[in-house]
């Protein structure tokens, strides 16, 4: 280890190590433990004594063992190749770990202790075409030049953020591996020129640096219905998908991950079951890009952190997934992060702290839960990032909380819910039901304010429709709590209308199978949706309270109209589009045509 600063270790408590002798460590410095090198990370310091958290596997090391600080943070490398990568919590490449070793002989099933593999490959080599010439000034964050990742996606290299203005120097264009030299950057301060290349790495407890935040005010278009229409979320925001086991918080992330407008998805399995985990490392890399045709893979990171893995690597996992995510928003790209789930994160740091013998806060999590989260959620937003030329990137937090019990008064969901700007509530009756999404539209809410996008890029009625069905909904539910009290017989026509409304709404519009061609609702097409189901309602409406007919003798009347609106979700957009006139003079029609 050369004249790495050497410790020994004098404590060993799962996952927490104790080293005393580590002279000159700093907090959350990277450490090597044991004979097998573990990887760990320093979480607290008291004189030369080092408390470390190790992200692996902790059986077999014993008092006395040799501990070193590597002098460093825990980082990523970020260049060319991450798209399409499935990475662990401290970015090792997975895929590797199933390949031969230099002997040629089969490598573990699973991941090895003390494995140390680096996240891009060092040996492709990527065609650069510079953007910049030899003299040109630059400064952080400035476009270097190009290298063509995919068929549909151009990987922006940029000048790191840590870099100063300067002047660049032999920038060349031409074939290189991630680490080789592309030319040098000369300061304008007189310092030692700096060492351009393809990759560049940053500390992962680092927030990215950018020019200044924006106003979230452009909607997250998702294709689920129950979310752009009644729960909208803005690029650049945050949201949580609480709910209890089996409410569909997988499928529901899964589903955004394939369908959301962003440029780039970053998937983040922290502490998730092994066979859900397997079905998104089985699934994704099959499945068809809706925006290119190509595969989703080819805009998608994937870091899988199982249950099953050192539970302190969770954590690892979560500033992993978002220092990638930040580096593609400052490419100026829009992106997506789904995090399944932060209530396992929270778990690990239970775990830690109890380790570490802190005094708990409530259910035994660490008094700092609070502050984590937020730096977690902050690292969210829609900005205009640095250089020259002005851009704008957005990093979109979708975290799934996994209450014990769907109690959403435990404390990941209470602190959650006090950052995020979307609230998504998963109900367990409605699960039951075989309603998915199973997102609660009465407890669920959104602070985003985007009726005036919604207006000038889909019809002017969106916000007076979206109103509208929200208070009938609101409505339904109270008079369900009525009808459980003294029955259905008891309510007055009007009273009924509401009710059905209410059903047609749940059945024909909200109801959406992650599984069928309804997967994915455009903007449009919800409109049309909604403006059929509304437009009916006020047919119905009309004919009971001015006495043309009973509510059910309209039921009875309207029989096909109903069948047409519960047939609107097998539409394709298309034929929805040529059919919609007609259906709305058909309701109309009936509407106007009894007396």
């Amino acid at each position: 280890m050369g004249d790495a600063p050497k410790g020994v270790i004098t404590r060993v408590s799962g996952p927490v190590v104790e080293a005393r002798g580590l002279k000159g460590a700093l907090l959350y410095h990277v450490a090597w433990v044991g004979p097998e090198r573990l990887i760990g990370e320093i979480i607290r310091l008291a004189g030369d004594v080092a408390t470390i958290q190790v992200y692996e596997d902790t059986s077999g090391l014993k008092v006395g063992d040799e501990v070193w600080d590597t002098g460093a943070p825990l980082w990523v490398e970020l260049g060319p190749g991450l798209l399409g990568g499935i990475f662990d919590g401290v970015q090792r490449p997975l895929p590797l770990l199933t390949q031969p070793d230099d002997q040629g002989r089969p490598q573990e099933p699973y991941i090895a202790r003390g494995v140390i593999l680096p996240a891009l490959d060092r040996q492709q080599r990527w065609p650069f075409t510079p953007a910049v010439n030899d003299g040109d000034h630059v400064e952080p964050g400035d476009l270097l030049g190009t290298v063509p990742e995919t068929p549909h996606f151009h990987h922006r290299i940029l000048v790191p953020p840590d870099y100063p203005p300067g002047r660049v120097e032999g920038l060349r264009s031409g074939e290189f591996r991630v680490r080789e030299v592309i030319g040098h950057l000369i300061p304008d301060n007189g310092g030692p020129r700096r060492p351009l290349r393809l990759s560049h790495r940053w500390p992962v407890r680092k927030p990215r640096p950018i020019r200044r935040r924006l106003d979230p005010n452009i909607p997250l278009i998702t294709g689920q219905r129950v979310i752009d229409t009644l729960f909208p979320i803005a690029k650049g925001g945050t949201a949580i998908i609480p709910g209890g086991f089996g409410t569909g918080k997988t499928v529901t992330e899964q589903s955004l991950a394939k369908w959301a407008d962003a440029d780039i998805v970053v998937y983040i399995g922290c502490g998730e079951r092994g066979n859900e985990m397997t079905e998104v490392l089985v699934e994704f890399p099959e499945l068809k890009d809706p925006r290119t045709g190509g595969p989703l893979m080819h805009r998608t990171v994937l870091i899988a952190n199982t249950s099953n893995m050192p539970v302190a690597a969770r954590e690892a996992s979560i500033y992993t997934g978002v220092t990638i995510a930040e580096y593609f928003r400052d490419q100026g790209l829009d992106v997506a992060l789904m995090a399944d789930s932060t209530s396992r994160w929270g778990e690990a740091l239970r775990e830690v702290s109890g380790r570490l013998e802190e005094m708990p806060g409530e259910e035994g999590y660490p008094a700092y839960l609070a502050s984590r989260l937020a730096g977690f959620y902050e690292r969210a937003g829609l900005v205009e990032t640095l250089g020259q030329e002005p851009r704008q990137g957005s990093v979109t937090i979708i975290g799934a909380v996994s209450p014990p019990g769907g109690d959403f008064s435990e404390p990941m969901t209470q602190n959650s819910l006090r950052l995020v700007g979307a609230f998504w509530a998963l109900d367990v009756n409605l699960a039951r039901r075989r309603h998915f999404p199973a997102i609660d539209w009465i407890a669920s809410f959104t602070h985003y304010h985007l009726d005036d996008w919604f207006r000038d890029h889909v019809d002017a009625l969106w916000p007076e429709l979206r109103a509208q069905a929200q208070r009938l909904l609101q409505e339904e539910r109270e008079l369900e709590e009525i009808v459980q009290l003294v029955g259905s017989d008891a309510l007055g026509d009007p009273e009924k209308v509401i009710l059905d409304t209410g059903y047609l709404l749940r059945e024909a519009f909200l109801q959406q199978s992650a599984f069928s061609d309804d997967a994915f609702c455009p903007l449009e097409k919800q409109f049309f949706m909604l403006r059929l189901v509304l437009a009916y309602h006020g047919a119905v409406k009309q004919h009971v309270r001015s006495g043309r007919c009973t509510f059910d003798q309209c039921i009875q009347e309207s029989a096909p109209i109903r069948r047409s609106l519960f047939r609107l979700k097998e539409m394709t957009l298309d034929e929805l589009r040529a059919a919609f006139p007609d259906l709305l003079a058909q309701i109309e029609h009936w509407s106007q045509g009894r007396h």
